[in-house]
């Protein structure tokens, strides 16, 4: 874990509850009380106007601690992505068991993942602000957010090379594509951000209309009449979107 400063500033600081003694088990509870009533205030008061200290308070333990958790309201939020991608993944998975149709299992995907993410939508537009700017911690292609948009990923590589589609797939295509569908789901987040229909309806209903055109799509490239197109596909996203997915600086 990166090197944290006490409550104070003084020093990094360290577990209190792992320096007494206490089980990791209750240290991990401690991490996730402090994230729920974190994101209990964001909700309550706005990401801005809620403070470390007063999360800390809410949450009945010292600031310091609530540092050693979370290094800032930043991290926090990191550790909110951390959760949902893995909640995401672990529903996703099990609702994808047994199926083989490619359209199908990308329409599971993200369905799942609205399913996850509803509880928060109230306060989501408060997290975009700041995720919207490039050089944010929080955008989802910062380096801290590396590890959710890798697990993110993985689904989505799992979602295609486990698809009916996956044996007619060009193969240099095939390792780019999850990155791709990566992209669209983020595409499907920031509509959601902004719907405000009951339940996301429109959300729900985007998702419908587009994944089978998205699905056409991925099949239309096994085609030899597409390959000229594939090609310059693939060389336009080696050039300019995995660099920016990946933060790897361009040669």
């Amino acid at each position: 874990m990166a090197d944290v400063r006490d409550e104070h500033g003084a020093g990094p600081a360290r577990d209190p509850e792992q320096a007494a003694g206490k089980p990791r088990a209750k240290s991990e509870q401690t991490r996730e009380l402090i994230l729920e009533t974190a994101m209990r205030l964001f909700e309550e008061r706005g990401y801005d106007r809620t403070t470390m200290r007063a999360i800390a308070k809410e949450a009945g333990v010292s600031v310091g601690n609530a540092y050693y958790y979370f290094a800032s309201k930043e991290h926090l939020i990191q550790g909110f992505y951390d959760r949902m991608a893995q909640e995401h993944t672990l529903a996703a998975r099990a609702a994808l068991a047994g199926r083989t149709d490619f359209a199908e299992r990308l329409d599971i995907t993200l369905t799942t993942w609205l399913r996850c993410a509803a509880p928060y939508h109230e306060f989501a537009a408060q997290f975009f602000r700041n995720a919207a700017d490039p050089d944010s911690p929080l955008s989802p292609f910062s380096e801290e957010s590396h590890p959710a948009r890798s697990l993110s990923v993985a689904l989505h590589r799992d979602v295609l090379m486990e698809s009916d589609l996956a044996p007619k797939i060009d193969d240099e295509l095939a390792e780019l594509l999850p990155d791709i569908l990566w992209l669209h789901q983020m595409g499907i987040v920031l509509y959601w951000v902004f719907d405000r229909t009951p339940g996301c309806e429109r959300t729900h209903q985007f998702v419908q209309r587009c994944t089978p055109m998205v699905a056409r799509l991925v099949g239309l490239s096994r085609y030899r009449v597409f390959r000229p197109i594939v090609r310059d596909a693939k060389q336009l996203i080696r050039d300019f979107i995995v660099p920016v997915a990946a933060r790897v600086p361009k040669p």
